[in-house]
């Protein structure tokens, strides 16, 4: 376990890192403004799955063996952003034209595969736990890959808690919005349209230096 001093820091950081808009804020957000607040939670769990992988992958030196292959950040790249138009498509294609939207329990696990999935093809997330994490590793504490999964967790577990109660936020609207006959595609669209955006940002993204 890491000193108080980087523990501090490091949870004011994680803090400091989540309340700033990025593609896992969207994905929550746009899952429980369209499907309601459970499938807002199932997408938080999704990306909470990835992260605990993509710790356990720099824990075992996996995130830097991969990142030393030279296409592996086009591929994971390409592949991330054919899965989010990929996405965006089938929004469009079941937008619904009556009833309400409220995701199934079916639907729910489709969502908790799609936030995984997304999070894992994002080569700028494995990047960023393999920069972020090793910054707050005390060198004269326990052991550095025991420390690094600690961290891994603990980001983890924070992001959980404040994704989960933005899926409850949004969830809110999502509910009073339903009443309307405009909203009930409303939620596909705007899915749709956050999907294609990060899959736009996925193609911009330059190599790492």
């Amino acid at each position: 376990m890491p000193d108080a001093a980087n523990l501090y820091l490091f949870i004011a950081a994680a803090l400091l890192l989540l309340i700033v808009p990025g593609p896992n804020m969207a994905i929550v957000t746009s899952h429980a403004l369209a499907h309601g607040w459970r499938a807002g939670l199932a997408a938080a769990l999704g990306i909470t799955l990835a992260d605990v992988l993509m710790t356990l992958a720099v824990s075992a030196g996996l995130g830097a063996l991969v990142m030393s292959w030279t296409p592996a950040f086009d591929l994971l790249r390409w592949g991330g952003a054919c899965y989010l138009l990929w996405l965006a498509w089938q929004a469009l294609k079941t937008a619904p034209a009556e009833g309400e939207a409220q995701a199934t329990q079916a639907s729910l696990r489709k969502v908790f595969a799609q936030a995984t999935l997304n999070s894992l093809l994002n080569p700028k997330a494995l990047l960023f736990f393999m920069v972020f994490l090793p910054q707050f590793v005390s060198p004269s504490g326990a052991n550095i890959t025991l420390q690094l999964m600690f961290l891994g967790v603990l980001l983890a577990l924070i992001a959980l808690v404040f994704h989960a109660l933005l899926a409850c936020g949004a969830g809110h609207f999502h509910g009073r919005l339903s009443a309307g006959r405009l909203s009930k595609r409303l939620g596909s669209y705007g899915f749709a349209a956050v999907m294609t955006a990060l899959a736009a940002r996925l193609l911009l993204l330059g190599r790492p230096a």
